[in-house]
């Protein structure tokens, strides 16, 4: 597995943990397209961010084989990005239409 694909992995787990926190939380969704927007964002902004501490794709592959442990860092930092953006994008959407 190349550096590439463990990227557009991590863009569909936070995808996919962008739709979950919608559809378990009603409350934070944005759609299913608002959902899917914002976990492709959340996921790329915060394993860019975190993924300086030595969890990057370039690091999870960085000795010709996997390192499984950075994987799963890899994968639960992109999910719980997802969720997060979802949960701030649709706070600040509610902020902003309180205040017009």
């Amino acid at each position: 597995m190349t550096a590439t694909l463990i990227s557009l992995f991590s863009i569909v787990i936070g995808i996919a943990g962008a739709n979950l926190t919608g559809f378990i939380f009603k409350k934070y969704s944005l759609g299913l397209i608002g959902n899917t927007i914002a976990g492709a964002f959340g996921s790329v902004f915060f394993i860019k961010f975190f993924g300086r501490f030595g969890f990057d794709p370039a690091a999870i592959t960085s000795l010709g084989n996997i390192n499984f442990r950075l994987f799963l860092i890899n994968t639960i930092v992109s999910f719980l990005g997802a969720a997060i953006a979802v949960i701030s994008i649709q706070k600040l959407k509610t902020k902003m239409n309180k205040h017009s």
